[in-house]
């Protein structure tokens, strides 16, 4: 407490010369103990526009299903407000994102405070004359204003916040690659046109009782690329030792136990799956770096750290931010070029172990009479030294080769595939004419199995097979999707179906993998003898099934089955993945 107290006095002592009444937040004047309500972004919005209207552009990118507009500031002293202008001046653009959890509101408060300060040229003196800063205050704008007290139990502040999910219960941060949430539509969109250099995601992390207050996690460095990896672990690098030097004690990975509740289970650091924002932009060759602040350090911490790690992102960005793009832009051309190459679309977390020493404090686990479970108690009044095991090292888990030239969707898809190909800003076209005989690979699952219940709204699949050779006829109004363009490593995570996040993994084609014919089963028993009585061959091989296998013997669908899988009624599309490779250009 003695702290806090000294962090809001430190906090308000800042001077406030030169800057308008009105661009200082309520979360100031409150000492840091509350945050506004999304009118307040509005206001700010402007106001900030008024005030430095050479500097800063105000301005709408979505709206929310509940229609609250989605608001964002371009800032900078280059004059560059347009991706355009950008683009011409050859500027990194830097996308600082709060609230896509909207009661881990420390961005927003954090954002706003360090924009006055650097329109003010107290903090991060030239960096604006190097890049350009879109500013996101709040991403879930439903979710922070379905606003009351206790909506996170586990974190210490505000008094009064917003709401995990949005309006329509989605999780932003797991809609990256599905794109469901018209949030995630207006910030892709505007991903697409800024094609930001770096993405900045700001949370609050959940999970226990420690000392360390922050956790700064980027890719690329265990994933993507693997020559711009370097520019991604220099980042991290230099904003965990700018933010150590004011105070903070970081960690470079998400600091939950491996077990639950825990803490003699150690860490695991991991590669997060695109669905997140650092497994997604990684795919698109840009940086992406999570901010995770410790939810039970209190608000006037969190946002001074949050601030101080702003602060450090503008600044490498400012310095390294050329060498960076051109390293980027190198990225591209080298994922233009991943044809017939292995790429890695998932990765794991192997067992080798380092024990390192954590700042925690003094733990007890007993077991509970209210859950019936082992709890973890902590004393915060007893700081100690946990010597645990750490588990980082993170290696490609599914490979796969890129095909020759693309995928092809057939035309019976297309619109609803090419809706979400738009989303992300990949280059498709439409076949014109339609090909009778082309030598493409298709993947008929072995398996299909789907999830017992919902999760995001939708029923995920996961299959079992193999690309296989096959000549098939290709309607006209199909899409062609060429692997050579940037997005090469994007356009495989969502088209390769047993990617994590693929748009088969989340049930786009679940009615393909569904059987809808049926033949009768009186009528399939008298199919079975037919068959047998003309292929002796057929007949031996159901005998020696039924021997062999058990649960074929006493399954009398699967027997039946057996034989219905080879008449001509049978469904030859049933688990037939609607999608194919090409090693032609068509």
């Amino acid at each position: 407490m003695i702290r806090s107290a000294l962090l809001v006095a430190m906090l308000a002592a800042i001077p406030l010369t030169h800057a308008a009444p009105e661009l200082v937040t309520a979360s100031e004047r409150s000492g840091f103990t509350a945050t506004g309500r999304y009118d307040e972004v509005i206001k700010l919005c402007g106001s900030f526009q008024q005030a430095y209207p050479k500097q800063v552009k105000c301005f709408q990118f979505g709206a929310t299903p509940e229609g609250r507009p989605m608001m964002a500031l371009a800032v900078t002293r280059t004059n560059a407000f347009t991706p355009e202008a950008a683009r011409k001046k050859n500027l990194p653009v830097t996308l600082i994102q709060g609230g896509i959890h909207a009661g881990e509101i420390d961005g927003k408060d954090a954002g706003f405070l360090v924009l006055r300060e650097m329109l003010e040229n107290r903090t991060a003196q030239g960096a604006l004359d190097k890049q350009v800063l879109l500013f996101v205050p709040v991403f879930n704008v439903d979710g922070h204003e379905r606003f009351a007290k206790w909506n996170r139990p586990n974190q210490r502040g505000p008094v009064e916040m917003g709401w995990r999910t949005t309006a329509q219960n989605f999780n932003l941060n797991r809609d990256y690659m599905k794109a469901d949430a018209p949030e995630m539509q207006a910030m892709l969109a505007l991903v697409n046109a800024w094609d930001p250099l770096t993405y900045v995601d700001l949370h609050v992390t959940d999970g226990a009782k420690f000392q360390h207050d922050v956790s700064i996690q980027v890719e690329p460095v265990n994933a993507g690329d693997m020559d711009f990896r370097k520019a991604g672990l220099l980042l991290r690098t230099n904003v965990i030792a700018d933010i150590t030097k004011e105070g903070s004690s970081p960690q470079s990975y998400y600091m939950s136990f491996k077990d639950n509740d825990d803490p003699a289970s150690g860490f695991v650091n991991t590669v997060y799956e695109p669905r997140f924002s650092t497994g997604y932009f990684l795919l698109r060759n840009r940086m992406s770096l999570l901010v995770e602040t410790h939810s039970w350090k209190d608000y006037p911490t969190r946002v001074r750290i949050t601030r101080n790690s702003i602060v450090s992102i503008l600044n490498q960005v400012a310095a390294h931010g050329q060498d960076w793009l051109r390293s980027a832009r190198e990225a591209d051309a080298r994922a233009a070029h991943l044809a017939g190459q292995p790429v890695a679309l998932s990765y794991k977390t192997t067992d080798k172990t380092t024990m390192v020493d954590f700042q925690g404090y003094a733990y007890t686990r007993t077991m509970s009479d209210v859950s019936g479970m082992l709890m973890t108690h902590y004393d915060e009044s007893k700081p100690q030294v946990w010597h645990v095991p750490l588990r980082d090292e993170v290696v490609d888990d599914l490979q796969v080769k890129a095909p020759g030239a693309g995928y092809v969707v057939p035309a019976a898809w297309a619109r609803q595939v090419a809706a979400k190909l738009a989303l992300h800003g990949i280059r498709y076209r439409k076949l014109d004419k339609a090909l009778s005989g082309a030598q493409v690979e298709t993947f008929r699952a072995d398996k299909a199995s789907f999830s017992a219940g919902s999760f995001e709204s939708h029923q995920r699949l996961t299959v079992q097979g193999a690309w296989k050779p096959e000549v098939r006829a290709i309607g006209k109004g199909a899409l062609f999707v060429p692997i050579d363009q940037a997005k090469a490593r994007l356009v495989m995570a969502i088209f390769e179906p047993q990617a994590p996040d693929s748009l088969l993994a989340w049930g786009a084609f679940n009615n393909a993998f569904e059987r809808k014919e049926y033949m009768e089963e009186y009528v399939a028993e008298d199919v079975a003898r037919e068959q047998m009585a003309k292929d002796p061959a057929l007949a031996a091989a159901f005998r020696q099934k039924v021997e062999t296998d058990p649960a074929f013997a006493r399954n009398p669908h699967a027997r039946l089955e057996f034989f219905a899988r080879r008449h001509p009624s049978w469904d030859e599309r049933l688990n037939l993945y609607p999608v194919m490779r090409t090693d032609s250009a068509l």
